[in-house]
């Protein structure tokens, strides 16, 4: 009996079974579209590439320049233009050879350079962790994409071949390409609808990730298609037969999802394999549009629609470029039919997107076809995001979000069609139709009628945003915002903000510490100033302030050596920060123990949050006196006019409306509940925890004394964690 082979083993056998591709195979296929000095350009490229890597194996043991070769052989099959397919036998020149980017310029040209820069990966050495290697060398490429499309074409390539001919690297270095290719790449290529390389990276990142259920799940497919002739051939020949009454023409085929859209569903839905493979797909391929709609009438007078399951993608095309009509019918038997309509030129471009018909010109038929437009849009976004993510890591987070939607579809007041994901709500859509209109947005009309910003979007809606010069977002946005785009404004707002308010808190802290010294801002020395932001490696004063106002800063140390002040720090006693309550994010009130104005209070010094202000006898700060340095002094400023936070616990009789009448008595007083826990005590008596908004303490105490004069009420306390 043979024993089964092992991963290892079958990996090997899959990479044993790649063709071995020449310079002249690769030519030759070449020269069936290029002209004959493009195919010499390629010729040349190779030997270049073949001189370059000419001391490299790769882990099989082959010359490297198989690698590229492959990678190029791809792009000839796709048709590609001859400088991508010399980009893809140069592509790792740049990285892993003494070959500079400017020789390649000289040698080739400036379009071929700029494609193998944009391939190629940054130094790993200058990186703190694998992670952000690879989030950094990803924004680089994307950023270089939206110079020139093609470089993600020949990354994808290249990235097809990897994966192609895994079997000779270890077992984790495997699982972590495959994650990548399905987390990134796969959804990157969907993304440009190039479905033939998106479906063929899936089943390969499924096999290396999950071996052991590719192999049962190919096995129960193939099982399943000769079970499934029969019914399959009788749909086809029903098909063809009214088609042909009709006067139509078309190619009708079997359709089967790849393997791991088929897994995926199976997980998602929770579905047996049975359940997956309970619907029969086909593909109607015909010969211009109208035909679509003629053909759409052939199948639905055939059989029966299922209500609610057409899809017209012919009109509203999806965000990739894709079209095609899709409907559901009851088959024979009752089972149900699954129908994708749509014509030569879609059924190209929904293989290959962006690589279809490719026109790289951006003057020639207006700048390509649907997928290029799309693509490009795309491309715009990304920019955008990438500009206001903070880091690398911000960027690979916002990207994924980015590329894993589930569409709706939904209208401005112009009639314009708007791609979002599904869940996307009226400020996703707000940023989706310009960044200044998610920024100044305080309003949603759909269908004439007014919802909360919150509200989740569904497809056909017609959707307006009303904006104002003076609104701005808001961090609780970001509880229910669901697109890359609007994510990254919101934070960007907010980072920029909070910096804004942090410098102006921290010029107030300098200001008390250097009246201390018998100085001012005004009256320090441009020099001064240059010298200590120079000695703490900032770009400007601006940021020194900021630190200050963080916390990272002490603003007493900073003020000592602008006046070149001596001594012991501890001698000096600046004037307290006054507190108004609306210092904005780097001013923030203790939860443990809710100082209002009125309190005694102190601030602590936090780094990165700027001022905490508590209680003076607030417990939680017991054990960080030591840390004087941290301490600030601050008081309430006189003209406060805004409501904080305080919880009061009312020990209460269990008798009807009592709540109804404690809210009653807290609203008389101007204040409001912001939240109620209740505790119930025994079958008697239960104590009510209540957030309440007060002015000041004397605005608590008249709340308090208008409590106690409720019958059911027996003790109020001011809780203090």
């Amino acid at each position: 009996m043979n024993a089964k082979p092992t991963v290892d083993s079958e990996l090997e056998l899959i990479h044993d079974a790649e063709p071995k591709i020449t310079i002249n195979d690769l030519c030759f296929a070449a020269a069936n579209y290029l002209k004959d000095r493009q195919v010499k350009d390629i010729r040349r490229a190779y030997h270049f590439a073949e001189q370059a890597h000419q001391e490299q194996k790769r882990r099989s043991g082959e010359p490297y320049i198989t690698h590229p070769l492959a990678v190029a052989h791809v792009l000839v099959m796709m048709h590609m233009d001859h400088e991508c397919i010399m980009a893809g036998l140069l592509h790792d020149v740049i990285e892993d050879t003494e070959v500079s980017r400017e020789v390649l310029a000289a040698e080739f040209s400036e379009e071929v350079a700029l494609l193998v820069d944009g391939v190629s990966k940054l130094a790993k050495a200058t990186f703190e962790t694998k992670q952000h290697a690879q989030a950094e060398s990803l924004r680089k490429m994307l950023l270089a994409m939206s110079e020139d499309i093609r470089v993600i074409i020949v990354k994808l390539a290249d990235r097809l071949h990897n994966m192609r001919t895994l079997g000779h690297l270890g077992p984790e270095k495997r699982r972590r390409i495959a994650e990548e290719t399905l987390d990134i790449y796969a959804p990157i290529a969907q993304r440009l609808g190039m479905n033939l390389m998106r479906c063929e990276l899936e089943d390969l990142g499924f096999h290396v990730l999950y071996p052991l259920r590719y192999r049962v799940l190919a096995n129960e497919v193939r099982k399943a298609r000769g079970n499934r002739k029969e019914i399959v051939g009788q749909i086809t020949e029903a098909t063809i037969k009214r088609m042909e009454q009709e006067g139509l023409t078309a190619d009708v085929q079997g359709r089967e999802k790849n393997l791991y859209s088929l897994y995926r569903k199976m997980v998602d839905k929770k579905l047996s394999f049975s359940e997956v493979l309970d619907v029969y797909a086909f593909r109607i391929v015909v010969d211009d549009v109208d035909s679509c709609y003629r053909m759409l009438g052939v199948v639905h007078n055939l059989y029966k629609p299922l209500q609610n399951k057409f899809k017209d993608y012919i009109a509203i095309p999806k965000a990739n470029g894709y079209q095609s009509l899709h409907t559901v019918l009851f088959g024979p038997y009752g089972m149900p039919v699954e129908i994708q309509i749509r014509s030569q030129d879609m059924d190209k471009m929904a293989e290959a997107g962006v690589a279809a018909h490719w026109l790289y010109k951006a003057g020639e038929n207006e700048g390509g076809n649907l997928a290029h437009r799309l693509a490009r849009q795309w491309l715009q976004g990304l920019l955008e995001i990438q500009k206001n993510s903070g880091d690398s890591i911000e960027f690979l987070e916002n990207l994924r979000i980015d590329l894993f939607p589930e569409e709706i579809y939904v209208f401005t007041p112009a009639g314009k069609i708007m791609a979002l994901p599904k869940g996307a709500t009226a400020v996703d859509f707000a940023y989706a139709v310009h960044t200044d209109v998610g920024n100044h947005c305080v309003a949603a009309k759909v269908g004439w009628h007014l919802v909360p910003l919150s509200t989740p979007l569904e497809t056909g809606q017609s959707v307006e945003i009303i904006t104002t010069s003076s609104s701005h977002p808001n961090a609780t946005w970001l509880n229910f915002v669901t697109t890359a785009k609007a994510r990254t404004n919101i934070r960007h707002y907010l980072k920029q903000l909070r910096n804004d308010e942090a410098a102006l808190l921290g010029r107030h802290m300098l200001a008390k510490n250097l009246h201390a010294f018998s100085s001012s801002i005004d009256a320090l020395s441009e020099q001064k100033m240059a010298e200590v932001v120079a000695e703490f490696e900032l770009e400007n004063f601006n940021q020194l302030l900021e630190g200050i106002g963080l916390g990272d800063r002490s603003a007493l140390l900073i003020a000592q050596k602008l006046v070149n002040a001596n001594g012991n720090v501890g001698e000096v006693a600046p004037q307290a920060l006054l507190i108004a309550g609306t210092e904005g994010m780097v001013v923030n009130f203790g939860r443990c123990c809710h100082p209002i104005p009125g309190d005694p209070i102190h601030g602590f010094i936090s780094a990165g949050r700027g001022i905490v202000v508590h209680q003076d006898n607030c417990k939680t700060t017991m054990n960080l006196r030591d840390q004087s340095e941290k301490w600030l002094d601050v008081a309430w400023a006189a003209d406060i006019n805004r409501e904080f936070s305080v919880e009061i616990l009312v020990h209460v009789k269990n008798e009807r409306g009592a709540l109804a009448t404690i809210a009653a008595a807290v609203s008389e007083n101007n204040s409001n509940i912001d939240n109620v826990i209740v505790d119930e005590r025994d079958s008697e008596y239960s104590d009510l925890r209540l957030t309440i908004g007060v002015l000041s303490r004397k605005h608590l105490a008249n709340i308090i004394r208008r409590l106690r004069r409720i019958k059911m009420v027996e003790r109020i306390t001011r809780l203090k964690h």
